[in-house]
């Protein structure tokens, strides 16, 4: 197969976390690689631009990492285990609470990391060329011919390509020509909430300052902020709550207040100056959905990643339950019923979560099953609630019987009484 592909040129557009891994996808295949990027080689930035959040890596993303011999330098020597989401309350409580009955975890990894590990990664293939600084303008989709702008020369270089994959993010160029197409479907969606990173340095004596195996959690209802741990023993904050609550907070009095209100254990880790500082030297930056169709224009052009479905950060696998109900009774009480099932029945009942982290199950069935998960308990609590109703009118009616029965024999008791009175006199 790599001899027959050997001939056949592919342009990948876009090296962040997808471009670049498809790029060693398509090394190992053996075809003639070419990968594309806007910016500049992110391994000589100070600062690189874009999204930041920490990615909490599960066994999809290992398995894609082990496929092209970076999993155990990304995994093994970079990664943090978190074994369970650890709550803190406003009263500056906590608690914790396992991703899953066996102890297994996700990994806390640098984002930007795992992006310089696959770039050069991609680099030790001999049939993959990098090129920087090159913006792509415009795509014959169907010809295969592609133009970029070399940023730094300013020439516009034109390439032909048998196969050219976009994977250029959420505010894609490749998307955009086919946008131009007739029959191509597209929407996007910000929502109301921004993001801004803070960070927790680390412990006077280098040391951690909260414990370390855990995905920490703010949950506020409308806003929340998470922490994933780091090698150097710092901690990526994340914030996250509607603009205009970011737009309110305009002085460090109104953001102390809030802090001190939503946050109130987060002030002296991250430390009151550096709060102030880190939140007006950044902004808040948004968040926004993409949906398109079709991903493809026949078999020359190809959408991947964000370019072809972005996601907000919540919504990733089923990560809507941080905002709002990791601190709920309903999710905690459907978390040991599902952990309840689950002992009972291993191979029958494995919650959502389980599936969608913890195993490869294609996402479909993991919402089929979740769908007939929730039939399952939807009947069982209707039969509990008849059982419930059933008990209730016979342990009345046993009631009323015993009842009954005892104003009878009292009656009776009262008339043999005033026969044996009667019999006497």
């Amino acid at each position: 197969m790599k001899q027959a592909n050997s001939n056949k040129k592919v342009l990948v557009v876009g090296a962040g976390l997808v471009g670049s891994l498809e790029a060693c996808y398509l090394a190992k295949r053996g075809y003639d690689v070419h990968l594309y990027e806007y910016r500049d080689d992110i391994r000589n930035m100070e600062h690189v631009p874009g999204r930041s959040i920490n990615l909490a890596m599960s066994i999809r993303g290992r398995t894609g990492l082990k496929a092209v011999g970076v999993e155990e330098k990304i995994i093994r020597e970079h990664g943090i285990p978190m074994y369970a989401r650890m709550i803190h309350n406003r009263d500056g409580s906590t608690k914790a609470i396992p991703y899953n009955k066996d102890g297994k975890c996700i990994y806390s990894v640098g984002r930007r990391f795992v992006n310089e590990v696959l770039l050069t990664r991609a680099e030790e293939f001999p049939n993959v060329t990098i090129h920087f600084h090159h913006k792509l303008l415009s795509a014959d989709l169907e010809r295969g011919k592609v133009t970029f702008l070399d940023t730094m020369s300013q020439d516009e270089v034109t390439v032909d390509a048998d196969l050219t994959i976009g994977c250029d993010g959420a505010y894609s160029n490749m998307r955009k020509q086919m946008m131009k197409r007739p029959m191509f479907n597209y929407r996007q969606q910000y929502i109301p909430h921004g993001y801004m990173e803070l960070c927790i340095p680390p412990a006077s004596d280098g040391n951690f300052q909260m414990p370390a195996n855990y995905l920490h959690i703010w949950p506020r209802g409308q806003y929340m902020m998470i922490a994933l741990p780091n090698q150097d023993k710092s901690w990526t904050v994340t914030l996250f709550m509607p603009f205009e609550i970011f737009n309110s907070l305009d002085t460090p009095e109104l953001l102390l207040d809030f802090f001190k209100t939503n946050y109130p254990d987060a002030i002296s880790l991250i430390g009151k100056e550096k709060l102030i500082h880190d939140f007006f030297a950044n902004k808040a930056l948004p968040m926004i959905s993409v949906k398109c169709s079709p991903y493809h224009v026949g078999s020359t052009s190809l959408l991947m990643g964000d370019a072809a479905h972005a996601m907000v950060p919540f919504y990733g696998q089923g990560m809507n339950c941080m905002r709002d109900l990791v601190n709920s009774r309903l999710f905690l009480l459907r978390k040991k019923w599902d952990d309840l099932l689950s002992r009972l029945l291993p191979r029958t009942w494995v919650p959502l979560y389980t599936m969608v982290t913890f195993s490869r199950e294609r996402y479909h069935l993991c919402i089929a099953k979740k769908r007939w998960q929730d039939e399952m308990i939807g009947k069982l609590v209707k039969v509990s609630a008849v059982a419930g109703i059933v008990l209730g009118f016979f342990a009345a009616k046993t009631q009323a019987a015993h009842a009954f029965s005892h104003s009878l024999v009292t009656h009776l008791n009262s008339i043999t009484a005033k026969t044996l009175n009667v019999a006497m006199r």
